[in-house]
């Protein structure tokens, strides 16, 4: 058969309320999360043996790691499913900086596990999926489904929430990495925040959604930037561009959201902060 494809989308947390170390060693969250029009590119073919190829613009940041999530996850589908070893030729372009609060490994491993399904005509909903995909991580499901939804729990308890507007934004990533395990343990250190889950919006019209969603909190936000301050200046950067409504770090970061009216806002303003900071990495997309 032919090669397929599937974009693997970045996840934005639009807010992510935490509270403190519960005694399972877990936080509990409460967060809406959104997908973009950007990320990681998969694509697979029947092959002989199993194999992960990785290229593009962030494909050195994941050198040295023999067996990612793209692995992990098709081989717990291949087990799952009873075959030993799955023949599929796997290529991950990798167009999503690493450690960015992008959820972009479990995205990528959502992706890699739809792929694998259909490459082999295997018997498993997307339903099913998501359990495969949660035994990778806690942003295994959300990913699988990368559709708009609530999050509470570890993150892995979904409510689908279809009355989300388009919302054009702009990612931000000042080049920095993130490390979640860090930026909890900065948080613990001095634990501020409580996982409430507010009432959604009376409107859900997108000017509604972004003065309610400006109400809301990042409470990993401040810990992150105290061990990363250049996460603290893209915030303050971006906050700077013309037509900005919102502006927030997304999971533990380092990457960087803004909320606009219009797309072209966004377009003009990555532009705009593209010409000043080359160095960062900016994409205007559209948030669903």
């Amino acid at each position: 058969m032919a090669a397929i494809a599937r974009l693997a989308p970045a996840k934005v947390n639009l807010f992510l309320h935490v509270g403190p170390l519960e005694a399972d060693g877990y936080h509990p969250l409460a967060s809406l999360v959104a997908f973009a029009d950007v990320g990681d590119r998969l694509t697979v073919e029947r092959a002989e043996r199993l194999s992960l190829t990785v290229t593009g613009p962030f494909a050195e940041a994941l050198d040295g790691e023999g067996d990612n999530l793209v692995l992990r996850a098709v081989r717990a589908l291949g087990a799952a499913a009873g075959i030993g070893e799955l023949g599929l030729a796997i290529t991950l372009d990798k167009h999503l900086p690493v450690s960015a609060g992008l959820g972009g490994g479990s995205s990528d491993a959502g992706a890699a596990l739809k792929l694998a399904r259909d490459a082999l005509g295997l018997p498993f909903d997307d339903a099913a999926l998501a359990g495969i995909a949660a035994g990778i991580g806690a942003d295994g499901p959300m990913c699988l489904h990368a559709r708009a939804a609530w999050a509470k729990g570890r993150g892995d308890v979904l409510t689908f929430e279809g009355r989300l507007p388009p919302l054009p934004a702009l990612l931000v990533n000042p080049g920095v990495p993130s490390s979640t395990g860090a930026v909890y343990r900065g948080f613990d250190a001095k634990p501020s925040g409580r996982a409430d889950r507010p009432a959604p919006p009376a409107d859900w019209g997108a000017a509604s959604v972004i003065d309610w969603l400006a109400a809301r909190r990042n409470d990993l936000q401040a810990p992150a930037v105290a061990l990363a301050p250049a996460i603290g200046e893209a915030l303050s950067v971006t906050a700077a561009l013309p037509g900005v409504r919102l502006t927030r770090m997304s999971g533990s970061g380092a990457t960087v959201f803004a909320l606009f009216d219009t797309t072209a806002a966004a377009r003009a303003a990555g532009e705009i902060l593209g010409g000043d900071r080359p160095d960062w990495w900016v994409r205007p997309t559209v948030l669903r």
